[in-house]
C-alpha cells in the first residue's frame, strides 16, 4: 500500500489575488470528510507568507483541522478553537501523527466570540474559515453556534469575533478568513463584504482580497437548468480576506 505524503508534491506558493486548486490536497491526514472544511492549499499557502516558524496561529473555527494540521507541517505552534466538541476531536484524532518539530498545537472547546483564555496581542497570525452563516449547520442545537444564524444576526455575531481577533493579535500581523456569499429568491446576498466591511470596522485594514474558485460544488441537473429557467448563476467563487492589524 503507497504511504501517504506529509507534504504535498510540486507545491508553489501563490503569487496573484485568483486561487484556483483542482486538486483538493490529501496529504498528511488531510481529507474532505468534514463538511465545508477548507482545501489545504488555502492555509499553507496563508502560513507561508504571512508568518515564520515558531509563530503562533489561530484558528477559532477549527472545523476538521486543517489550518492545524498545516501549522504542525510548517512548524508553527497552534491554537484550535471550535464551539461543537466533535469537531475539536475530530482535530485532535487528526493531529496525532509522527512530525520532527517541538511546536505545540492546542485544540479546545469554545466560543470565537470570546477568546477568554488568549491573551491580548498574543497571536501571530489567525487563519479561519467561518461559517457562511446558515448555509451549512455544523451542529443540531449547540447554542452559540453561528451555523445556525440568518444573515443579518450572523453579521452581527461577527462583529463579536472581529473585535476579538483585533484583541489578539499582534500590531502589524495579520487575519485571513475565507467567507463566501449566498443566493435568497433569485437575489445574490453580499455576505463576504458585508463581513470584510465589519472587520474594517474593528480595526482591520484590507490588505488583499483574492477570488477563490470553488471546484467542489456539485452542480446537479435540476440546479443547471434552473439557473437557466430562472436567470441566475451558479456562485462557484469565495472570497479570501487578508486583514491587517495597524
Amino acid at each position: 500500500m503507497k504511504k501517504t505524503p506529509l507534504q504535498p508534491d510540486n507545491f508553489e506558493l501563490q503569487t496573484n489575488t485568483v486561487w484556483s486548486f483542482p486538486e483538493r490536497g490529501k496529504w498528511a491526514t488531510h481529507d474532505a470528510k468534514y463538511r465545508g472544511n477548507w482545501s489545504p492549499y488555502i492555509p499553507r499557502n496563508v502560513i507561508l507568507r504571512y508568518s515564520k516558524e515558531k509563530d503562533i496561529v489561530l484558528d477559532q473555527f477549527a472545523g476538521g483541522g486543517t489550518t492545524l494540521i498545516e501549522a504542525k507541517l510548517l512548524n508553527r505552534n497552534a491554537v484550535g478553537i471550535d464551539i461543537n466538541p466533535k469537531a475539536v476531536e475530530i482535530s485532535k484524532r487528526k493531529l496525532e501523527f509522527d512530525f520532527p518539530n517541538t511546536t505545540k498545537i492546542e485544540v479546545y472547546q469554545g466560543d470565537a466570540r470570546n477568546l477568554s483564555r488568549i491573551a491580548d496581542q498574543s497571536i501571530d497570525l489567525i487563519c479561519t474559515h467561518p461559517p457562511y452563516a446558515n448555509i451549512i449547520q455544523y451542529s443540531e442545537n449547540i447554542e452559540g453556534d453561528l451555523s445556525h444564524l440568518k444573515i443579518k444576526p450572523f453579521l452581527a455575531e461577527m462583529g463579536k469575533v472581529a473585535d476579538e481577533c483585533f484583541r489578539v493579535l499582534k500590531k502589524g500581523k495579520f487575519c485571513v478568513i475565507l467567507m463566501g456569499d449566498m443566493r435568497i429568491k433569485g437575489m445574490v446576498q453580499p455576505l463576504a463584504f458585508e463581513a470584510m466591511r465589519i472587520f474594517e470596522l474593528s480595526g482591520f485594514k484590507t490588505k488583499e482580497i483574492v477570488i477563490k474558485e470553488q471546484h467542489n460544488c456539485k452542480f446537479t441537473e435540476f440546479w443547471k437548468s434552473n439557473s437557466i429557467k430562472h436567470n441566475f448563476l451558479l456562485l462557484a467563487h469565495e472570497y479570501l480576506f487578508v486583514f491587517k492589524k495597524p
